[in-house]
């Protein structure tokens, strides 16, 4: 029995590829032919869905041509989905925040972002340019948006430094600071970046780059902005491959994503995973999370 192996899952398919999902048995088939099989990549639902389609379509084709096999790319609804698709083997390959990973149980580290030669970056909270908002302490009792209850830079670090500055307690709720139904959890930065453009939020809590580079908003849209605070640092988001798949499949897939370093494809590799991609050792790079969630558990 052939194993199929998932890059990426559908958002309309998901239920039927985790129901579909296959045997220890199947894997083994798979490794005698590794040609045959199908690659499925989970990209984190972070940009515009519309954008995230067309960066899904061209990695597909491009993985394809290097791997020479069939390759799908998918965009679940949240890391947690991504994590199931780890555990029950349909998906292989995933692009997390360091948050996602260390709550995935059947997967690791493959490759890391680095951005301006750092393997971190900082954490914002964005409000609209003209609010008085200067410091996150300026933002008391007001409606603010987290990017999504996993994410690292838009919901762990901010906690943390909330932790930090003694503006919550240990119990760790954030509405203790901000009020009673006043915190939002988005999909992604730009579902929290959207209730403040709207009005319905003050700040959101999102990773600097939706602000200081043109990958995630409009122009229009960041012209509006301006960043009220920072803090981290966050570690850069990750690439994780499932463990099971094996370690020539795995130098193979490596080797066609460090390929979108090269300067013929580095458009690409911008749009899908931000920065240039690098090896890192797993345990260094989580290091500074694991820090915070030493005062934020999970």
């Amino acid at each position: 029995m052939k194993k199929t192996i998932y890059l990426v899952l559908p958002l309309l398919f998901i239920s039927m590829l985790f129901a579909g999902c296959g045997s220890g048995t199947s894997e083994n088939a798979a490794d005698k032919n590794a040609a045959a099989q199908k690659l499925v990549v989970a990209l984190k639902p972070d940009k515009n869905p519309d954008q995230m389609l067309a960066e899904r379509e061209a990695l597909k084709k491009f993985l394809e041509g290097k791997l020479g096999r069939p390759v799908e790319v998918v965009i679940p609804l949240s890391g947690a989905v991504i994590n199931e698709g780890f555990t029950n083997g349909t998906i292989d390959l995933g692009y997390l925040s360091a948050n996602d990973l260390i709550n995935a149980k059947d997967a690791e580290l493959l490759l890391v972002g680095e951005l301006n030669g750092k393997t971190t970056y900082k954490s914002y909270w964005l409000a609209l340019k003209d609010k008085p908002y200067n410091s996150v302490e300026d933002l008391k009792g007001k409606p603010i948006a987290f990017a999504s209850r996993t994410s690292t830079s838009g919901f762990v670090i901010p906690l943390w430094d909330l932790r930090r500055k003694e503006l919550i307690s240990d119990k760790n709720d954030p509405e203790e600071f901000f009020g009673k139904g006043n915190v939002f959890y988005g999909t992604g930065y730009v579902s929290a970046v959207e209730r403040v453009l709207s009005g319905d939020s003050e700040a959101a809590a999102v990773s600097y780059y939706v602000l200081d580079e043109n990958k995630h908003l409009s122009e229009e849209q960041r012209a509006k902005l301006k960043k009220v605070t920072e803090q981290g640092d966050v570690p850069t988001h990750i690439i994780a491959i499932r463990k099971t798949v094996s370690a020539p499949d795995r130098e193979d897939i490596k080797k066609a994503l460090l390929a979108l370093n090269e300067a013929a494809n580095s458009e690409l590799r911008d749009k899908v995973f931000t920065s240039k991609l690098v090896e890192a050792d797993q345990e260094a790079h989580l290091k500074p999370l694991k820090e915070a969630l030493s005062v934020v558990p999970k």
